[in-house]
């Protein structure tokens, strides 16, 4: 039998795996794109009220705006996913955010709806590979139980960004304005560039007539893993980073009567939440894989509690503020166990298109969730309902949508544990 082209043994081959020094300092500078991009798409949450009061945006409007970044991310996950396996982390990853760079200074100097809702979807695809990028470096570079760990640290700095992005940012507007912020990230996201230029490590060439070359994404979307996975990624998973990174805030202030201060505050509490729920997972999860859990198990026993939350706070309505939706974002980060669990159900050399085609299910998710919740908001108002209740009925579509996706899940036969990748 002919031997597997090189690509598809690179974990495999102890000569490939970083020293944990290096490692550490790896992990450290993609972390930091990562926490920029995490920052930069939250944001919309914290300025919201400034956009709907400057700007004069209806929901639907700042639920396009917001979402327009996601559509770029969107649109890149899959030539990403070949770039990622083709030509290697470390080049993607730099080529992608100099559009980010251009992206946010468009922003600082958009004067037009359509100017900023066209630089934000540059900022989208400039950092689309912003967690791809690390998990396909730690696929090839890292342990397996490296790999688990490192992704739910990832996923902590993601939160780390997103706090940073609430009141840090409340605090800074004063000083800076939202243009001048944007100028700022612009500056952070060059030198995070340089940052992964020095320390990361040059990626190896495929070879033309290897087989990443040869194989589209027909073998990961057939595969019952993704199958499995996809619907609650799309809902649940798109539906929580939706809720963090818009959602929010409008229901703080519209729904619960939070001034715009407080509604920074509650989502500061939010993603500090968030933030020590990643870590959380980061320690426990290694334990729990080595004592014969899965992240099939955990995701089943673990989104109930998500659905609840939901379903408490369309019906609490003006009574649900930071201590339910707290709640639902952390309970509904047992959803994110199925990104390194996708990784792995695949060979190394298709790692990259796996996890792409994944995260493209993710944020197309978060784009239709983001700007449709504001359209129904919108529908429901036009329809004579009040603004509460509006939001209840949005979110309650939502819910539903939820559940009948994690249903999928469990109607979905056994055969990804036992089918060969």
């Amino acid at each position: 039998m002919r031997a597997a082209p090189a690509t598809a043994s690179v974990p495999e081959q102890p000569s490939l795996l970083l020293p944990w020094k290096q490692a550490v300092l790896v992990f450290l500078s993609f972390a930091f794109a990562y926490f920029l991009s995490a920052l930069v798409r939250a944001v919309t949450a914290t300025l919201a009220p400034q956009f709907s009061t400057e700007l004069q945006l209806s929901s639907g409007d700042l639920g396009l705006l917001a979402g327009a970044y996601f559509l770029g991310f969107a649109s890149m996950q899959l030539p990403l996913g070949s770039a990622l396996d083709r030509h290697g982390s470390r080049r993607v990853l730099l080529a992608l955010l100099s559009a980010a760079v251009l992206g946010c200074v468009a922003f600082a100097t958009a004067t037009s709806f359509l100017g900023l809702t066209l630089a934000r979807s540059l900022i989208g695809m400039g950092v689309a590979a912003c967690l791809m990028a690390p998990l396909t470096t730690y696929r090839h570079r890292f342990t397996a139980n490296a790999q688990m760990r490192a992704n739910s640290w990832m996923l902590m700095t993601g939160s780390l960004g997103m706090v940073t992005s609430t009141l840090p940012v409340q605090w800074l507007l004063p000083l800076l304005g939202w243009r001048g912020l944007f100028w700022v990230i612009a500056a952070l996201v060059a030198l995070a560039m340089l940052t992964i230029y020095r320390l990361v490590p040059q990626d190896r060439r495929v070879p033309v007539g290897h087989s990443t070359r040869r194989t589209g994404y027909g073998e990961v979307l057939r595969h019952a893993t993704f199958q499995r996975f996809a619907p609650l990624g799309f809902f649940l998973y798109g539906g929580m980073i939706a809720v963090q990174a818009l959602w929010a805030g409008p229901w703080f202030v519209e729904v619960a009567g939070r001034s715009p201060a407080q509604a920074a505050q509650g989502l500061f509490a939010v993603n500090v939440a968030m933030l020590l729920t990643f870590m959380g997972w980061g320690l426990v999860v290694p334990r729990l894989y080595a004592r014969g859990w899965t992240a099939q198990r955990l995701v089943a026993l673990g989104v109930p509690s998500s659905l609840l939350m939901i379903g408490i706070a369309v019906g609490l309505g003006k009574g649900a503020a930071t201590g339910v939706w707290t709640l639902f974002c952390v309970t509904s980060t047992f959803v994110s166990l199925s990104q390194p669990a996708i990784g792995q159900a695949f060979p190394a050399s298709l790692a990259g298109r796996a996890l792409s085609a994944y995260n493209l299910v993710i944020f197309a998710g978060v784009f239709v969730l983001q700007w449709g919740i504001g359209l129904v908001i919108d529908l429901l108002r036009s329809l004579g309902w009040a603004t509460v209740s509006a939001f209840q009925g949005a979110f309650a579509l939502f819910g539903l949508c939820c559940l009948l996706s994690y249903l999928w899940f469990l109607l979905w036969d056994d055969a990804d544990n036992h089918k060969g990748s």
